[in-house]
């Protein structure tokens, strides 16, 4: 999914977000054995559970990286919000953003839909949850949210397709690098480490992902 090029020469900055839920803080009960020839880094088997945490990233579409990540101990509407605020706050000389995410519902919020309509500076009537107008439902809150005349606007992925959000490549990544054979004492040593390993992969590693999928279907 590559950003237009005339998103990129009017301004706006194209970014893919989603939430990696439940990431657990498992310290190994005995420290792994070294790699020797012949033989596989071994991994303790026996863990301690320090609870989970919930990463927020962004993915920058056309120039590569991480933006903004949030690591919270939840997964809340609220939460979602105040992640993507910081993230249109952290660089007030963008002139739009564009977030591509799923359809889940606290991507569709109606709290979310009051913070974009306070962005557009006029008396827009919104109506009331469950009752009428733009705050009615998930359709018509998602149907507001992207406008893409608004300076904040969201592109919705379609149902049972995640793999086209970029983002989730990268928790892929994240997953095979730092999460998968990682050990971590306590939940903010969880988040301090994820921290760590996006400012090293942003320095050493990040650029665009180059999409190879065609649409044709695979063959056996």
């Amino acid at each position: 999914m590559a950003a237009p090029q005339k998103w990129v020469e009017a301004g706006v900055k194209t970014l893919s977000v989603d939430e990696k839920t439940g990431i657990q803080a498992l310290e190994r009960t005995a420290p792994d054995l070294p790699m020797q020839q012949g033989k596989i880094r071994c991994q303790e088997f026996e863990y301690i559970r320090h609870g989970t945490q919930c990463l927020t990233a962004n993915w920058d579409v056309v120039q590569g990286g991480i933006i903004r990540p949030t690591i919270e101990p939840t997964r809340t509407e609220e939460d979602f919000l105040a992640h993507i605020r910081q993230t249109v706050e952290s660089d007030p000389s963008v002139k739009k953003w564009a977030f591509v995410c799923d359809q889940l519902n606290t991507h569709q919020s109606a709290s979310l839909v009051q913070w974009v309509a306070s962005l557009l500076h006029s008396n827009i009537e919104l109506g009331e949850k469950g009752k009428a107008g733009i705050l009615q439902n998930k359709e018509t809150r998602a149907a507001f949210l992207a406008d893409d005349q608004h300076p904040v606007y969201f592109i919705y992925t379609p149902k049972h397709c995640s793999w086209l959000n970029q983002i989730e490549i990268w928790f892929s990544i994240l997953a095979r690098r730092l999460l998968r054979r990682g050990n971590f004492i306590s939940t903010q040593d969880l988040k301090e480490q994820i921290l760590r390993f996006i400012d090293y992969f942003n320095r050493t590693m990040a650029k665009p992902f180059n999409w190879t999928y065609n649409g044709k279907p695979l063959s056996n």
